[in-house]
């Protein structure tokens, strides 16, 4: 299998599967003198491990990371950088019974019409399981754009829709989002959301969500005309995520409501420096960043491991229904925030990089 390895500059490659014995990544291209260990990793992964609420699956994972290579006496080296996280709640024996069976929605069919064989114990490879490693890279991701540019870059996400409910924008506060299980920046909307969940969860289905994700203090000039943009490298990294089904950058979709005045994000001068009076850019022009906040959302589909009976196939022909048993999310999109987070800055880190190597400074 190929293709598990995501940036240019910055570089990681994910391994594993949901039920082996490990997971994790190997992160190329950080600069070497950086300051790293396990904490400024762990912190992240705490942020993403199951378990921690009602509303999510309640395999119990300690996602504990190790370093293996890549840092020397709490500096990187420049050396690639191996990480590892150990599984530790496996039960491989509730897929016992899909084993021959592809379940609609997952990535089971498609995996044995490819490679001949799949790993039926919680999707293999296919395993929301991955994204871990993707949080410890970005945890990694984070320490590059600090390191090169300093405190001034924050990225931080938040889930804004859980089916067919939204927040209310008026209401968004950013320091609601760690006080609530949903990573939700509108208060008001959470015990919606409980609710709605609630009764999602004990019908033994699941429901959809979408996550925002903005990164401020990003300096103009990150991207590259026509196949090196910014806004189509990010797309690409949120794609990436598991039942991810849909990315929009500032405006997205409803661009296409805007009049050419109101999509026009008109300029300025402030203090001496070029500024915007809105952003439906998402602050990304012609690929490039702008200097304005850089906003992408992404659309996550209802978990497709639920308990109702669904019409499917074995891998010999014959008709039957499945029904998936284990601890599955019934929202994945909740803990897909930091996943979010995590591709953001791989990306911004990778585009830093060829940045300087192109242009310097």
């Amino acid at each position: 299998m190929s293709f598990n390895s995501f940036g240019q500059l910055f570089r990681f490659t994910t391994w594993g599967e949901s039920h082996g014995p490990a997971i994790g990544c190997v992160v190329d291209g950080t600069p070497p003198l950086i300051p790293l260990a396990e904490p400024d990793i762990q912190h992240w992964l705490e942020r993403r491990k199951p378990g921690q609420s009602r509303f999510t699956t309640q395999r119990r994972e300690s996602d504990t990371v190790r370093i293996l290579s890549g840092v020397f006496e709490g500096v990187t080296t420049g050396t690639p950088i191996s990480l590892m996280i150990e599984n530790e709640d496996q039960r491989s024996k509730d897929y016992s019974e899909i084993k021959d069976r592809f379940r609609p929605g997952h990535a089971d069919y498609t995996y044995w019409a490819k490679y001949g064989i799949r790993d039926h114990r919680g999707g293999g490879r296919s395993s929301a399981r991955e994204t871990a490693s993707r949080v410890a890279a970005g945890a990694i991701a984070r320490k590059v754009l600090a390191h090169i540019l300093g405190p001034s870059v924050v990225i931080r996400g938040a889930l804004v829709q859980i089916g067919r409910q939204p927040i209310d924008r008026n209401r968004w506060r950013w320091e609601a989002v760690e006080q609530n299980p949903f990573w939700c920046p509108d208060p008001e909307t959470v015990p919606i959301w409980e609710t709605e969940l609630d009764a999602v969860r004990k019908a033994g289905s699941s429901t959809g969500a979408v996550i925002e994700v903005i990164a401020s203090g990003v300096p103009a000039g990150l991207g590259a005309p026509i196949y090196g943009k910014l806004d189509a490298d990010l797309a690409s990294a949120m794609m990436s995520v598991n039942a991810v089904k849909g990315v929009e950058i500032g405006a997205g979709f409803a661009a296409a409501a805007l009049s050419g005045e109101s999509n026009a994000d008109e300029m300025t001068m402030e203090g001496g420096k070029v500024a915007f009076r809105s952003n439906q850019a998402g602050g990304i022009l012609g690929g490039i960043s702008t200097g304005q906040d850089i906003v992408v959302r992404f659309a996550v589909k209802p978990t497709s491991s639920i308990l109702t009976p669904r019409h499917s196939v074995t891998t010999d022909g014959r008709e039957v229904d499945v029904s998936t048993r284990g601890r599955h999310d019934p929202c994945v999109g909740i803990r897909a925030v930091p996943v979010g987070e995590a591709m953001m800055a791989c990306v911004l880190a990778d585009h830093l990089l060829r940045h300087r190597g192109q242009v310097g400074g």
